[in-house]
C-alpha cells in the first residue's frame, strides 16, 4: 500500500472535521434559498436533514491547512448595485521556484491572502472598496475535494504588513469569515497539478 500523500491527509482530517464538532454553525439559510428549496421539492429532503448544520462560521485547524497548501483558488465578488465578477487567484514563486503561501489563516476567523501587480483593472478591488462581502471558492482537482468560505474583505494597503510572507505583493485582502461549507466532488474532473518549469515564471 502506498503511503498518503500530504493532501491525501489533510482531505481525510477535513473530511472528518466537516462531519464533527458543529457547535460553531451560523444559520445560513436566506429568504431565497427556502423559497428554491420549497419550490424545486427538496423542502422536506433538508428538513429531515438539517441544512444549517452544513455550515460552519470559523475555519477549523484542518480546513486551514487544506486552503493554504493549495495552488490557486477563486473568488467572487460584487459592486454596489450587485454585478457580480469572477477572478483567479494563484500563487506567487521567489527566484528559486518556490512558492509562497496562497493563503494564510490568522486564527479561525481571518483569512489573508496577498494582491500581486497585474492588469490594472482591479475589478475585485474596486468591487471591494464598495461591497465588501467576498465567496472564495478553494478546489483540490487531484483528491476531487472543495471548499467554500464565505464573509467579508477588506484592503490592507501598506505592503509591508505581511512582506515576511509575501514579499512581492502590492496589497493584501483581509476577509473577516462568516460561512464555511465543503461540497461533495460530483462533477469534478480528476486532474493532475504539473508544476510549472523556468519559462513560465517569465512575464509573456
Amino acid at each position: 500500500m502506498r503511503p498518503r500523500s500530504t493532501i491525501e491527509k489533510l482531505s481525510s482530517r477535513l473530511d472528518m472535521q466537516m462531519r464533527d464538532d458543529l457547535s460553531s454553525n451560523k444559520a445560513s439559510a436566506h429568504e431565497g434559498e427556502r423559497a428554491a428549496h420549497k419550490r424545486f421539492g427538496v423542502e422536506d429532503f433538508w428538513n429531515a436533514r438539517n441544512f444549517d448544520a452544513l455550515f460552519r462560521a470559523s475555519i477549523p485547524a484542518g480546513m486551514a491547512a487544506f486552503v493554504e497548501s493549495l495552488p490557486f483558488f477563486f473568488i467572487a465578488t460584487a459592486n454596489q448595485h450587485g454585478e457580480c465578477d469572477c477572478s483567479f487567484r494563484g500563487r506567487e514563486y521567489n527566484a528559486s521556484g518556490r512558492p509562497y503561501a496562497l493563503v494564510k489563516a490568522l486564527d479561525t476567523k481571518t483569512l489573508i491572502f496577498p494582491d500581486y501587480s497585474g492588469n490594472n483593472f482591479f475589478n475585485s478591488l474596486g468591487n471591494i472598496l464598495v461591497n465588501g462581502q467576498i465567496g472564495m471558492l478553494f478546489i483540490d482537482f487531484e483528491s476531487r475535494l472543495r471548499v467554500r468560505i464565505n464573509g467579508r474583505a477588506s484592503i490592507i494597503e501598506d505592503r509591508h504588513t505581511y512582506a515576511e510572507l509575501w514579499p512581492l505583493a502590492q496589497r493584501y485582502i483581509q476577509v473577516t469569515v462568516e460561512q464555511v461549507f465543503g461540497n461533495c466532488p460530483a462533477r469534478i474532473p480528476r486532474m493532475k497539478l504539473i508544476m510549472p518549469t523556468d519559462s513560465v515564471f517569465q512575464d509573456e
